[in-house]
Parts: C-alpha cells; sequence; structure tokens
C-alpha cells in the first residue's frame, strides 16, 4: 500500500492499490498505485490516487498559492528542521535585552572612606556594598552610585538603540545580499562582543561592546523571522509565527534561573553570551530563502533549495524548474525594473503602502511602549528580585498562547484589535481605583500584559504579510525600530507616578486604544499569498471600486476594509 501526503493539509492519503472495475482486465497489475500493461503501458489510475491529486488541488485553490509556495509545501519535515535550527535564537534575545536586571541592579550600598558621611556626601570617595543578594554586580565594580547612578539606566538606553540600529541595518542587509548572510555575521558580532564583554575592566567599553551585542541581536531578531514566515505555508503561518516568540519567553524565563545560580555578573554575562557558539552551525544548517532568491532574481539557486525542500517533504520536484520558470518569466513582464531592489523610502512612496506602513508602525509603538513599561509597572510591587522576573516572564506565556488560537480563529486585524483594547482599558481601569488596593491594580496591570504579550506575536505576524518581498526585511526593521522608540522611554512614563498617581496607567491605556483604532484601516491578511513586488504591496488591500454591485463592494471591503 502506497502512501501519498497531501503537503498542503498535512494528511496522509493511502493508496490501497485497488483498480476500478473497468480497470481490471488481462495483462494489467498494481504499480504504485498505478494500472499498467504488460508493456508498462499506463492504463489507470487508483480512485485513492486521484482523490489524493483532487484534494491537493483544492488545497492549492483554497489558499491560493503561488508556484514557490506550492513547490516546497506549505509544511513538511523540511520547515519544521529549519524552524528548529533557527528558533534557539530567541533565547538570546531575550537574555541580552533583560540581563541588566541583574547586571545593575539597585542594591544597598554605604560610605566607606568615612563611615560618618551620608552615602552621597561629597567629601565621600568610597562606598561600601551589600553582597547578600549579588556576588558582584556593574554598579558595585565601577562604583555607579549617587551622581553616576544614572548611568546604569543610560547603558541600557543606549542597548535599546542599539537593538534599532541593528533591526534596520541588517533588515537592510538582508534585503540586499540575503536572510542567511547578515543573520550568521550576526551571530558572529553577538558571541564575540557578548563574551568581550564578560572580560573588560572599564564601564564605557561594557557600553560600547553591549552596543554591539544590541545590534547584532536586532539583526539576528528582523532576519530570523522574515526568514521562517518567507517558507512556512499560509495555512500554519500563525501558529508558527507565534511558536517563534515562545523562546524569547522561556528565555525570560531562564535568566531568573541563570542569575539565581551565577550572582557574579561576568559568570552570567559570559553564560548567557556563549551560547550563541551553537549558533555558527547555522552557516550549514540555515538554507536561504527561496522567495528571496526568486525575487531577487537567482532562479537557479530558489529551485535548487525548492528542490531539496521538496524531497524532504515527499512532493514531487519534477516540474519545479519549469513551474518557477514560468512565473518568473510571469511576473518579468508586470514588474519594473525598481522591484528588484527595494529600501526604507519605499514604504512611503505610494499612498496605500504609506498609510499601512503608518498604521503598522504605530501598532509597533504600542507594543514597545506598553509591554515594557506595563511589565515595569509590575514590578513596582517589590519583592525578591529573581521571583519577580520569573512572575513577570510567566505572565507572557497565557497570551502568547491565547494568541495562537485566536490568530487561527478570528484572523491578525481582529486579534490585535482585541489584545490592544483589552490592555487599553485594564489599564485606564487602574486610574479610577485607589493606589492604596494594591492588590487589584496589580491584578488589572497583568490583565493588560497578557493583552500584549497577544499583540506582539501578532504585529511580527501582521507586518511579515503585509510588507512585499522586496522590502519585507526593511519594513519590519522599521517597525521594529519604531517598537523600540516606545520600550527607551517607557521606564520614564512609568516614572510619571511621582507627579501623579493616575498618569502611567492613563499613557498606558489610551495609547494601545488608538493603535486599536488604527487597525480598522489595515487589511486582514490571513490566507492571502505574500506580496512580492512593490505593486504587489500597492494593490494588496486598495479599495477598489465594485463592478458587480454589492457582493464586489463586500469583497473590496473585505480585502481592504477602509
Amino acid at each position: 500500500m502506497a502512501a501519498t501526503t497531501d503537503t498542503h493539509s498535512g494528511i496522509e492519503l493511502q493508496d490501497q492499490n485497488r483498480p476500478d472495475e473497468s480497470e481490471k482486465g488481462k495483462g494489467t497489475e498494481p504499480i504504485g498505485g498505478a494500472f499498467y500493461d504488460s508493456n508498462l503501458t499506463l492504463v489507470g489510475r487508483t480512485k485513492e490516487r486521484q482523490t489524493s491529486l483532487t484534494a491537493k488541488k483544492e488545497s492549492d485553490t483554497k489558499w491560493n498559492l503561488d508556484p514557490i509556495q506550492r513547490a516546497m509545501g506549505q509544511l513538511g519535515w523540511w520547515h519544521i528542521v529549519v524552524c528548529v535550527v533557527v528558533f534557539p535564537l530567541k533565547f538570546p534575545v531575550a537574555w541580552h535585552q533583560m540581563s541588566i536586571i541583574f547586571l545593575g541592579p539597585s542594591i544597598n550600598y554605604t560610605c566607606a572612606s568615612n563611615a560618618s558621611l551620608e552615602r552621597c556626601d561629597a567629601a565621600c570617595t568610597s562606598w561600601s556594598y551589600d553582597n547578600s543578594t549579588f556576588a558582584s554586580t556593574i554598579t558595585s565594580e565601577w562604583d555607579l552610585v549617587c551622581l553616576d547612578a544614572n548611568l546604569v539606566k543610560l547603558s541600557q538606553t543606549i542597548f535599546m538603540f542599539g537593538i534599532l540600529v541593528g533591526g534596520v541595518l541588517f533588515g537592510s542587509l538582508a534585503d540586499k545580499y540575503g536572510r542567511r548572510p547578515p543573520l550568521v555575521v550576526a551571530v558572529i558580532i553577538q558571541l564575540v562582543s557578548g563574551v568581550a564583554t564578560a572580560l573588560i575592566g572599564s564601564f564605557w567599553l561594557f557600553v560600547v561592546l553591549r552596543f554591539l551585542t544590541a545590534v547584532a541581536t536586532g539583526g539576528t531578531m528582523v532576519t530570523s523571522f522574515v526568514l521562517i514566515m518567507e517558507i512556512i505555508g499560509p495555512k500554519w503561518r500563525e501558529l508558527f509565527s507565534v511558536l517563534y516568540q515562545i523562546p524569547f519567553n522561556l528565555g525570560h524565563l531562564t535568566l531568573a534561573g541563570f542569575a539565581y545560580f551565577l550572582r557574579d555578573w561576568r559568570e552570567l554575562q559570559f553564560a548567557l553570551s556563549i551560547f550563541s557558539v551553537l549558533m555558527l552551525s547555522y552557516y550549514w544548517l540555515v538554507p536561504e530563502s527561496p522567495r528571496y532568491l526568486f525575487t531577487s532574481g537567482n532562479v537557479d539557486g530558489a529551485v535548487t533549495v525548492l528542490e531539496t525542500a521538496a524531497k524532504r517533504n515527499n512532493i514531487e520536484s519534477a516540474t519545479i524548474r519549469n513551474d518557477i520558470e514560468l512565473y518568473a518569466k510571469e511576473k518579468s513582464r508586470t514588474a519594473s525594473a525598481s522591484d528588484s531592489k527595494g529600501n526604507v523610502l519605499d514604504l512611503f512612496r505610494t499612498p496605500n503602502m504609506r498609510a499601512k506602513t503608518l498604521f503598522m508602525c504605530f501598532n509597533w509603538f504600542v507594543c514597545g511602549l506598553a509591554f515594557f513599561g506595563v511589565a515595569q509597572y509590575i514590578g513596582h510591587a517589590g519583592g525578591d528580585i529573581y521571583t519577580n522576573v520569573a512572575i513577570s516572564a510567566a505572565l507572557e506565556l497565557p497570551g502568547t498562547l491565547l494568541c495562537i488560537y485566536m490568530m487561527k480563529a478570528y484572523g491578525r486585524k481582529k486579534t490585535l484589535i482585541f489584545s490592544n483594547t483589552l490592555t487599553g482599558i485594564s489599564m485606564l481601569v487602574i486610574a479610577f481605583v485607589p493606589q492604596s488596593a494594591s492588590a487589584l491594580n496589580v491584578g488589572l496591570a497583568s490583565v493588560g500584559l497578557v493583552g500584549m504579550s497577544i499583540s506582539f506575536p501578532t504585529v511580527y505576524l501582521y507586518a511579515g504579510e503585509l510588507f512585499p518581498t522586496v522590502v519585507r526585511n526593511v519594513g519590519i526593521g522599521t517597525a521594529s525600530m519604531i517598537a523600540r522608540f516606545g520600550s527607551m522611554i517607557a521606564p520614564f512614563v512609568a516614572g510619571f507616578g511621582s507627579i501623579a498617581y493616575w498618569l502611567p496607567p492613563c499613557i498606558f491605556g489610551l495609547v494601545p486604544l488608538i493603535g486599536a483604532f488604527c487597525v480598522f484601516f489595515l487589511p486582514e491578511t490571513q490566507g492571502h499569498p505574500l506580496p512580492e513586488t512593490l505593486e504587489d504591496g500597492e494593490n494588496f488591500g486598495k479599495r477598489r471600486a465594485p463592478t458587480n454591485g454589492v457582493a464586489d463592494a463586500a469583497a473590496s471591503v473585505e480585502n481592504g476594509k477602509h
């Protein structure tokens, strides 16, 4: 009995090797589910094989797959292996972004040069630190206290700026040179600069090396996500875009464990950085995106990758070259010369693309501001630092897992509107709750954090499907840059509580609600083919003039919304 895999539904269809009554005859015998005469001339196929082919065609039609996606399938072993290799990148992303909590925490200290002086007296020249929780920190090693206390915050602000720079820089490099080469370069920089940070003896050199680590980390984030979104089929894209985020949550959780057992900041920094040595294997293990190869004109390279994927996924590969070459000729007839390359200006040249870019970027800003801001707002409750970090990380998991179901059942648009609204309302309610009701305030803020943990994976997938291939990396990189601006000002917004208790929750509530309103003007992307060229990106979601009455008008609104 032969098995045929429908790569688009993931269901294995069995060939029973039984001929139709009309096909039973002298001199025929079953071979691989088809029947041949004594001269091996094909005389028929089993109903099961015909059913398999029909199901595959119906699946292709249902998901409106392009030739590239049909060639490698929507999901198979090849896709899964690539994801298993790439997903661990998110562990160092979480570790490096959150590690400052343990590298430079607030600790108790007294004046060591003269015990009778106040600890920040101008005459005090040295300090004694409480080492009961941490054996060593950058605060204690470089005396970042009193007038220099803000240098710790400054170092983290510079780090987040590095994430911003890395997203834009490596996004542009990936659109010009492919997804894999910049990814490998970013991993190397992350490893070298991360390990070097644990060995240096100067605070400002620490800041410089952390900045380089951040640039590399931003690069790994944007290039790896785009690579995954370009190979996974639309049927599974929402699931894998969320699964891609879970290692970040786990990295956040495990950070508290690393820090608990490694109380010296140098040991902790080294342990978090050396993990990247495993990712040097990406040079051999991670394939180039066949979509990038095709769009950049390297049809032979795209065919090679697609044939490898098809063989691993048990898909017929004999017609791939012909199908892709025909697709390339079709695209060349309709695409302009400028579609072969893209830059950030292309996101704003045309009206529909410009509007989608602005609305999407604002929602990334919402995620950066509210996610990190609400997490800090919860952290003001005090208590054991290791427990607090673990709990705040655990709060992200329910929302991230819920996001899988919501994006599958309701699409990207409705999910993002719901999650932003959830955060907005829960945070606004805090403004009307007495400050003394700390348990209720923390509970409402936790609901807000759950909302943001739904929004963040959603905007990743939404942006990856909204921007066309030629500017997808630079588009997501630009949106990520805007999110970093949000995360950079989040600590200051959380600190507005010293001015007025109700001010931070009002800001953290109103901004997500504005973001939810902006989403109404974005098209739904679930189930649609990824736009390839700038022309595709401009036309996708554009309102079309109705030509067939109400039905066409409804279709126009469904695809383009407003």
